[in-house]
């Protein structure tokens, strides 16, 4: 029985979540969330990569034999990572210049081949595909919201340099919510990135706990 579009949704932004749920990504999670922006351009690359990936290893499962299909896995990811490299180099290369070898290392990067392996080998291909997404969604959404706490701390700034490194068209984004110089600078340093994404995993756990205490009351009352 194929997995239902609402499932793979929910697992992909939340219950399954790469970072605060299965702590995959970990590295990128901590090297470039010292900005909101960093960690949307690095997320939104991931995200491409993963929903292009799913979508051809689903249309070439069946012809994929077991003992080659890593490798092949890898060879895919790596080709679509290297089409994301060098369309952000084109079009985006302010972005690219600050992201810089984090880009080529989402070949690296657990996250991808692992919803290849548990996923896209064996669903069929629109679902493959919305995994892949949701999933690269999900990822993109727990480094902006790590990233922002981080530089909201550091800089009192969330989005900064959206305008440079995303175009001008995201100058609306840029926002300042402290005085420059109420920044702690351990926040955007990598102890920083530990500590903000350890309260970000609490803080997941501790809302899932309080929708599961939730749903056990109302289940109480009714009966």
């Amino acid at each position: 029985m194929a997995t239902p579009y609402k499932t793979i949704i929910k697992d992909g932004l939340w219950e399954n979540n790469g970072v605060i749920a299965m702590l995959l990504g970990m590295c990128p999670t901590m090297a470039v969330t010292t900005s909101a922006t960093n960690g949307l351009g690095l997320g939104l690359a991931t995200a491409l990569v993963m929903a292009a990936s799913s979508l051809l290893v689903a249309l070439f499962r069946k012809t994929i034999t077991q003992e080659v299909r890593i490798p092949v896995f890898i060879l895919i990811i790596a080709s679509m990572t290297t089409l994301v490299d060098l369309c952000m180099n084109a079009w985006m290369h302010e972005m690219y210049k600050v992201l810089g070898l984090f880009i080529p290392l989402i070949v690296s990067n657990c996250l991808p081949l692992a919803r290849l392996e548990a996923f896209a080998a064996k669903e069929p291909v629109s679902r493959s595909f919305v995994d892949g997404l949701f999933m690269g969604i999900g990822f993109t959404l727990s480094l902006v919201v790590i990233g922002a706490i981080r530089e909201l701390i550091g800089n009192g700034t969330i989005f900064a340099d959206a305008a440079l490194l995303l175009g001008p068209a995201f100058h609306f984004m840029e926002l300042r919510l402290l005085p420059a110089d109420t920044g702690v600078l351990l926040a955007i340093l990598p102890p920083g990135g530990f500590l903000v994404t350890g309260l970000v995993l609490v803080a997941k756990r501790m809302i899932d706990l309080a929708a599961g205490k939730e749903i056990r009351m109302a289940g109480a009352h009714s009966v």
